[in-house]
């Protein structure tokens, strides 16, 4: 019996083609986090996420006949198509809600530490609301690359751009983000820190 979850994408995608349904609940299994969190941290709606994780996949139902490997991995691909719906969504809403304690967004949380758990989840609950006030170019790159922790020519591919352009993007995204942070008294005037994940260490 063959085990699927040992298998790469582009050979669960040869058997669902196939028609062999499980192969494609584990891909479902593999990318749905990633795809949610990507939704829910570009929109700041839980609604939204779950209704553009259900789209992405659906769409690859539609088109799985039709998606090539060697032009990427399937998660860029998937990231492309969430990007896309994230987008229509936001345009048809102008607002975004705001995140709600969603610990699958930023699991990084110590349970045994009540104080430091506050003070982390203060720290984190600023950094969503800073990431969301970002214009949509400058959010995308940077939940792609730091938070999904996708590399920069995953994230171009996602986002149908250069590879050049990721990085000044995300350059530029870590400034906003860590000016909006010291703004808001969340870390210190020094912190040069360029990856979000740092800010509260």
């Amino acid at each position: 019996m063959i085990d699927l979850q040992a298998l790469s994408d582009p050979e669960l995608l040869g058997l669902a083609r196939a028609g062999d349904k499980e192969a494609f609940v584990v891909i479902y299994r593999r990318h749905q986090g990633p795809v949610y969190r990507f939704a829910l941290q570009m929109s700041g709606s839980q609604s939204i996420a779950q209704d553009v994780t259900q789209e992405v996949f659906m769409a690859l139902m539609r088109e799985m006949l039709t998606f090539d490997a060697a032009r990427g991995p399937l998660s860029a691909y998937l990231f492309g198509i969430a990007r896309n719906h994230v987008l229509r969504n936001l345009e048809g809403s102008r607002s975004l809600a705001p995140m709600g304690e969603d610990e699958d967004a930023f699991p990084l949380i110590a349970p045994d530490d009540p104080l430091g758990d506050l003070t982390r989840r203060e720290g984190l609950q600023a950094m969503r609301n800073a990431i969301l006030t970002l214009p949509l170019n400058y959010r995308e790159v940077l939940v792609l690359v730091d938070l999904e922790e996708m590399s920069y020519a995953q994230a171009a591919q996602a986002l149908g751009c250069a590879v050049g352009t990721v990085r000044s993007r995300l350059h530029r995204a870590h400034a906003l983000l860590i000016e909006k942070l010291r703004s808001a008294g969340k870390i210190q005037p020094a912190s040069r820190s360029g990856n979000v994940s740092r800010c509260f260490a």
